[in-house]
């Protein structure tokens, strides 16, 4: 059914039920169906089929139901799943959850395409490859990120994740090729969407922008169609545009718990935790929409940011997201608290497609040995620490000492960083040697002689 006149119009709505409508005599009716819904004063509410059982059919209207009179409504069901206008004309633009403009603007005109996307053909899949550098300094240097990659940030209650996710989105860039950012905010307070407005404002009127923002106070269906909104305006930009796309979703606990809502009202059992028994398989139906076309020069990487509550990483949500992504990055509460921004735990964090991104011809032919050497540093200097809470800082030995002095000099000079400061690689790996010298050379057991002798490092006196 392409066309308003081959809609079916049904008006027996048997119940109102908060944001959902109960209508009778259906036929041909499918799940995840757009509606619209008809008033008699001209008024159009969108909606989607939740439910179907026999001739009666559950919609939940986006726009909620409030001042709904049944006997003066009509449901006309479009035959198809939710489609959204693609183009270039998304770039710049402030919409909500489901596209509407927030910033004045007209309509995004444009070919529609349905929000649920085509899953890639896997023999035409590129590898990721290629830095997407973030102008972050803990992350450029220990867990690049890839063009075509999804890595996502494990964040906890309290710590700045969604500043983080805004930085990375203001400061990314894709090494001079054309390149452009869609961010969609699902369930944000009135006052993180006007934070990520401001602080993505430049790059917005630069035209390398969408915005996206689901706050929490919107419908919840509308939260579910947020990241598919997103990421169908991406595809269309990588794979028709030619562009490197960045997508940044935050935050997917907030998406998950929308899930778990509709399950509940749809009557699905629950599963762990009372979320649906398909939480994975809807996840991955997200993340695995980034990637790269052989033959094309457009990618899109994925970037969700999601909370763990409690600090849980065996909670569903990351646990399952874990499973599906190639590596994580995960914020810290202890460096947090000693003010370190951006707070990341770095030996619990990795990129595991980093040498597919990193190294000679990508970033600079030491990145890779450099980032070895310091996660073998940090990792020495942990158990330094933990040594001198058992015997006291006083027994230790020089060595120890200086892997210390090290793990300090790593937080002040190459992590602490501003919230709108944006570090090019070249000094983010030269910070990376500098903190390095603190070591005797014999210390530097991964990193060649040639690279030592390069920047300075001179061989001990036998």
């Amino acid at each position: 059914m392409n066309t308003a006149s081959q809609w079916m119009r049904y008006t027996d709505i048997r119940e109102v039920h908060g944001p959902l409508l109960v209508v009778a005599g259906v036929e041909g009716v499918g799940w995840d169906e757009s509606v619209r819904i008809r008033f008699d004063d001209g008024t159009i509410r969108n909606g989607l089929v939740l439910e179907v059982d026999g001739d009666l059919a559950v919609v939940q209207v986006l726009e909620g139901t409030a001042a709904v009179d049944p006997a003066a409504t009509a449901l006309e069901f479009t035959g198809g799943p939710v489609r959204i206008a693609v183009g270039e004309g998304w770039l710049g633009r402030v919409c909500n959850g489901r596209g509407v403009p927030l910033d004045g603007g007209p309509p995004v005109p444009g070919r529609l395409e349905p929000i649920t996307g085509s899953p890639l053909n896997p023999v035409r899949r590129d590898p990721p490859a290629d830095p997407v550098l973030t102008g972050v300094s803990v992350v450029d240097v220990l867990a690049t990120l890839v063009r075509g990659q999804k890595l996502p940030v494990f964040s906890m209650p309290g710590l700045p994740h969604l500043r983080l996710a805004c930085q990375i989105a203001a400061q990314a860039t894709a090494g001079g090729e054309p390149f452009c950012v869609v961010f969609a905010g699902m369930g944000l307070t009135h006052a993180d969407a006007a934070y990520a407005r401001d602080a993505l404002e430049e790059r917005s009127a630069a035209g390398e922008l969408v915005l996206l923002l689901n706050l929490a106070d919107d419908p919840v269906i509308e939260r579910l169609l947020s990241p598919r909104l997103a990421l169908t305006i991406a595809e269309h930009l990588a794979f028709e545009s030619g562009r490197h796309v960045l997508v940044v979703l935050t935050d997917m606990t907030n998406y998950a718990d929308a899930l778990r809502e509709v399950s509940a009202a749809r009557g699905e059992f629950p599963g762990r935790r009372a979320y649906p028994g398909y939480l994975y398989s809807d996840l991955a139906s997200l993340y695995e929409r980034c990637g790269r076309i052989i033959g094309q020069p457009g990618s899109v990487t994925i970037l969700p940011v999601l909370t763990m509550p409690g600090g849980d990483i065996t909670h569903p949500v990351p646990d399952l997201t874990g499973y599906i992504t190639e590596g994580q990055l995960i914020l810290s509460a202890e460096q947090h608290a000693r003010g370190v921004y951006p707070p990341v735990d770095v030996l619990s964090s990795l990129s595991r497609l980093m040498r597919n991104g990193a190294g000679p011809h990508r970033t600079r032919a030491d990145h890779l040995p450099l980032a070895a050497q310091l996660l073998a540093v940090l990792a020495r200097a942990r158990q330094s620490r933990e040594l001198a809470e058992l015997i006291g800082p006083d027994a230790l030995g020089d060595l120890d000492r200086a892997h210390l002095e090290v793990e300090e000099a790593f937080a002040a000079e190459l992590m602490r960083q501003g919230f709108d400061e944006s570090r090019p690689l070249e000094d983010s790996l030269d910070r990376a040697w500098r903190v390095l010298a603190r070591l005797p050379r014999g210390a530097l057991t991964m990193l060649p002689d040639e690279l030592l002798d390069a920047h300075g490092l001179a061989a001990e006196p036998e």
